[in-house]
């Protein structure tokens, strides 16, 4: 996948949900991970025709693992003329040292993102954009459905009142096949996640049960999503 063909989409998603206005400061969530540096790449491609001129930031919060190698991340973003701040945790340790949570993710995710919101604060931003893209949406409602019994899943755009911010998921009609095309064919430099939690959580159990589903019943994964997007999150009219 080239970078205009990955443009594509996500400016689809921009103008069908309003998701960037004019004068936004929008800051990206870098873990570093695949979804997150493919996403810095689109919006830095589009701020430069998009009809709504719009300020980005790179910022990632390190968990203090020690492990993953963020200077290659700060090239990038320097070549994508994108300012990269890292923010520097011990989320890391207080989660599975000081505590030893049983359920790790969502101590882990509540303090991360509390770190990205006070960075974003001081930068000035009114928008943080997430990765999620179609597989994350679906594999989210499947999560749901099966462990809290509701049909629910992340929103095209979520407005956070206490924090007076706006998220926003510029990703959500691209598919993860879709994200490791353009990944591998741009070398982008992943940094693998070092939380000793991966691969072991109810999320990865969806996202097999997903794959499976689809391999079964080919079209699954896109008759799902369309029934979130009709039947929870139609868009709004284009500007």
């Amino acid at each position: 996948m080239t970078l205009q063909q990955l443009m594509s989409p996500v400016r689809r998603a921009l103008d069908d949900y309003h998701m960037i206005e004019e004068g936004d400061r929008v800051a990206v969530g870098i873990s570093g991970g695949k979804d997150s540096l493919t996403l810095l790449a689109a919006l830095a491609g589009l701020k430069r025709f998009y009809p709504a001129t719009f300020e980005l930031y790179a910022v990632t919060v390190d968990l203090g693992f020690g492990i993953q190698d963020f200077d290659q991340i700060s090239r990038m973003c320097s070549e994508l003329e994108v300012p990269y701040i890292k923010v520097d945790t011990d989320i890391g340790k207080i989660v599975f040292d000081e505590r030893k949570e049983s359920n790790p993710c969502a101590l882990c995710a509540k303090m991360r993102k509390g770190a990205l919101n006070t960075k974003m604060k001081e930068l000035g931003c009114n928008k943080v954009a997430y990765a999620h893209h179609k597989d994350d949406i679906v594999v989210t409602m499947l999560m749901s459905l099966i462990f809290e019994g509701r049909f629910h899943t992340f929103q095209p755009v979520t407005y956070l009142d206490r924090m007076d911010m706006t998220v926003i998921r510029p990703l959500m009609y691209l598919q993860e096949a879709d994200v490791i095309g353009f990944v591998n064919k741009n070398k982008l430099p992943v940094a693998k996640s070092a939380c000793p939690a991966d691969g072991y959580t109810k999320r990865k159990y969806a996202e097999d049960l997903l794959k499976r589903l689809n391999h079964e019943n080919p079209g699954v994964r896109e008759r799902m999503f369309t029934a979130v997007i009709n039947g929870l999150y139609p868009p709004k009219r284009n500007r």
